[in-house]
């Protein structure tokens, strides 16, 4: 892809100190400055790679865990670096003469010796009531998120910072706490709010456990109101932000947290271990599930990602970069990099950024002309997620990871939609809903989905969907039997080796599997009788593995393992009652794919309001203004998909994009956002196809309907 333009600058023009800041605070520089940075880092620098990078906005290191500014806050540690200088201070005067916006980041997880002499109580402390030493660095102490060093400490902090400099937020990290702390103040908190000890396990079935996860919800919650009232106190127009993961809007109370974050901040950095690129564009999905129309920012590191294996102060490939990023403006994040320590004793990192900064900015205008619209909806299982530690969310999440994979391969946009935030108007957006494994579904959401089918919405149902409810207590029968025509006849079972399901009949399910009489089964199977839906595929009943002699089949195949069913509205409705999603997810097996996709395609009932077609693996994302269609199509083909980091890009031929015309209108022109060039329409029927020449890494196609 050549990009003719400029690289983007910070504008001059934007609405700098106002409620409204943040709306033009769209690709971020991070620098998280190491102790000894006061000494050794060169400030002009990194304001002249603000300039470079075409950032418009800053978050910088101020305090908490260490002060880069001369703190009047009682035992607020100050970098033994700093003399009289003042190099927070430095840079945000550099980033405000530019034009930016800026966060002061602060990180209340860590304190040294004298505050923990101090204030014990500020300590976490473990099961069995020693506190705790820093698990990477134990000359210092792990603070307890939950109580006074949060709820009275840090907040002094927070004001002294809004109060003496041009800052327009206070950004947090590290700030949730590291798992249950069980120091005297917890314990106390807990019992008298909930009448029961702190939790032993994080076993979902353990009602303290459960009980603790609603504590420490509302504590989080009520924390992030009460940091960010202190800010607005001083500085009407500014924020607390909070540092999010891709999954910790579990974390909140969603009707206070809408009410005092005008912005979420998902951090994402990178990819770590066999993890595909579309992990980026998920975060966006996710957040834009609970919060629609909030700006989701992606943090992306400059460095490698591993959890075991650290190196933040590194850098890995451009390539890698530009594709993280890249995949997050596709699905509507803003860009944001972050670099550990001041120093910068490896450039190469700028460039990518630099790269990937100015492709948002050329595709900003159009994104904010548009919103993301498609008929097909994954269902975020929140109510199941809420009951694990975030420890055991992969395992947990497996089957959406299947299903969101198979998805993009078959080149379908979709979106997600979170069963906490679901209502009947989010739900008539889309014509097909995925439920891949919502076990806990309370029956208030179950007869708001089944209701939504009555009005002629299609659904699948797959994995141990709807088997037990909101509380993770097990159902009787599956909270959706109705909808799917199906009754449980046992409970979900596994782990299960040499499962295989049987083709039943000639189906839209089960084509494209010439020559096979049966495929791969899953590894956790549910019974389930057909009532009032047919059979596309029987359970193989599981046989032994071992002796290699003993590896046959026992007894025929008769129970459903996939049904089908029309609704009286007209919708369809499929059940896979076994964990096809993690299946996929883990094996990669493309009959499961298959699978998948026969099933979305024969739901949705009709050609998708979008198809691309050509050589390669591309995310395709759709979006729709005024009289405006936006195709875009990330190039994900690449050896290094799905284990990073990528060391080239491999560009791809030719796609053919072929868009329902919307009603009313009778012809189109089509335009590459990237150069500006345009592109051949051509109508036939009520569709509009035009092709792409290639794509390098990401492109976009504007439909303006005529």
């Amino acid at each position: 892809m050549q990009v003719h333009k400029s690289i983007a600058q910070p504008r001059t023009d934007t609405p700098l100190r106002t409620a409204q800041w943040y709306r033009t605070a769209t690709r971020w520089t991070q620098l998280t400055l190491a102790e000894d940075d006061p000494v050794k880092f060169d400030p002009d620098q990194w304001i002249d790679i603000f300039r470079k990078t075409g950032s418009n906005a800053a978050c910088l290191s101020a305090g908490g865990y260490i002060a880069y500014y001369p703190s009047k806050v009682p035992l607020h540690y100050i970098s033994k670096f700093i003399g009289d200088g003042d190099p927070f201070g430095r840079l945000v005067e550099g980033a405000r003469d530019l034009g930016m916006h800026v966060m002061a980041r602060v990180d209340p997880h860590a304190i040294h010796q004298d505050a923990a002499d101090a204030h014990p109580e500020w300590v976490a402390r473990d099961r069995e009531g020693n506190k705790r030493r820093h698990w990477a660095f134990p000359d210092v102490w792990v603070t307890c998120a939950y109580g006074d060093y949060n709820t009275i400490f840090m907040p002094e902090v927070v004001k002294e910072l809004v109060r003496d400099y041009d800052i327009d937020a206070v950004f947090a990290n590290r700030w949730q706490g590291h798992g249950v702390c069980y120091c005297d103040n917890c314990r106390t908190r807990f019992h008298a709010a909930h009448g029961r000890d702190l939790p032993q396990t994080t076993d979902p079935a353990d009602p303290d456990w459960r009980a603790w996860t609603v504590w420490r919800r509302d504590v989080l919650t009520r924390m992030v109101i009460d940091w960010d009232k202190a800010v607005k106190a001083i500085k009407p127009h500014a924020s607390f932000i909070p540092n999010m993961g891709g999954a910790s809007l579990m974390e909140f109370d969603l009707a206070l947290i809408e009410k005092h974050c005008p912005f979420l901040v998902v951090d994402n950095q990178g990819r770590n271990g066999t993890e595909p690129v579309w992990m980026a564009g998920r975060d966006a999905k996710r957040i834009r599930a609970t919060f629609r129309d909030r700006p989701v920012i992606l943090i992306t590191s400059i460095g490698p990602e591993n959890p075991v294996r650290r190196w933040k102060d590194s850098v890995t490939t451009g390539p890698e970069i530009e594709a993280w990023m890249n995949n997050g403006t596709t699905h509507g994040m803003l860009p944001w990099f972050t670099k550990f320590n001041g120093v910068v004793p490896d450039t190469r990192w700028i460039a990518p950024v630099a790269t990937a900064f100015n492709l948002h900015a050329l595709l900003e205008p159009l994104m904010a002309q548009t919103m993301p619209a498609t008929e097909i909806a994954i269902l975020d299982a929140t109510t199941t997620l809420r009951q694990y530690d975030w420890t055991d969310r992969a395992t947990i999440e497996a089957d959406e990871h299947g299903f969101y994979h198979a998805l993009v391969e078959a080149r379908l946009p979709f979106e997600f939609l979170s069963d906490h935030a679901m209502t009947d108007s989010l739900l008539d957006r889309f014509k097909l809903l995925i439920v891949p494994n919502a076990i806990c579904l309370s029956d208030a959401q179950a007869a708001m989905i089944r209701a939504w089918v009555d009005r002629g919405g299609s659904i699948i149902v797959a994995g141990a969907s709807g088997t037990c409810d909101e509380t993770g207590a097990p159902r009787a029968d599956f909270a959706l039997g109705d909808v799917t025509g199906t009754t449980m006849t046992h409970a979900p079972r596994g782990p299960v080796k040499n499962s295989y399901v049987e083709l039943r009949r000639p189906h839209a399910l089960t084509e494209g599997y010439d020559g096979a009489l049966r495929i791969i089964g899953g590894t956790m199977l549910t019974g389930v009788a057909a009532t009032r839906a047919d059979a596309a595929f029987l359970y193989v009943p599981d046989f032994p593995d071992l002796p290699m002699e003993e590896v046959y089949p026992r007894h025929a195949a008769t129970q459903p393992a996939v049904t089908t069913r029309t609704t009286q509205a007209g919708g369809r409705a499929v059940h896979i009652p076994w964990n096809i999603g993690a299946t996929f997810w883990e094996m990669m097996m493309p009959d499961h794919g298959r699978l998948i996709t026969n099933a979305v395609h024969w739901g949705l009932g009709q050609r998708p309001m979008v198809e691309v077609t050509g050589k390669g693996v591309l995310d395709v994302a759709v979006r729709e203004g005024a009289d405006i269609t936006a195709v875009l199509l990330m190039n994900l083909t690449n050896p290094m998909m799905m284990k990073g980091p990528i060391r080239e890009t491999y560009p791809v031929g030719a796609q053919t994009i072929t868009v329902e015309i919307p009603a009313g209108r009778t012809g189109a022109t089509a335009q590459l956002v990237t150069t500006g060039a345009d592109l051949a329409v051509t109508c036939s029927g009520a569709r509009a196809t035009v092709t792409v020449p290639g794509i390098d890494t990401l492109e976009a196609v504007r439909f303006d309907w005529q």
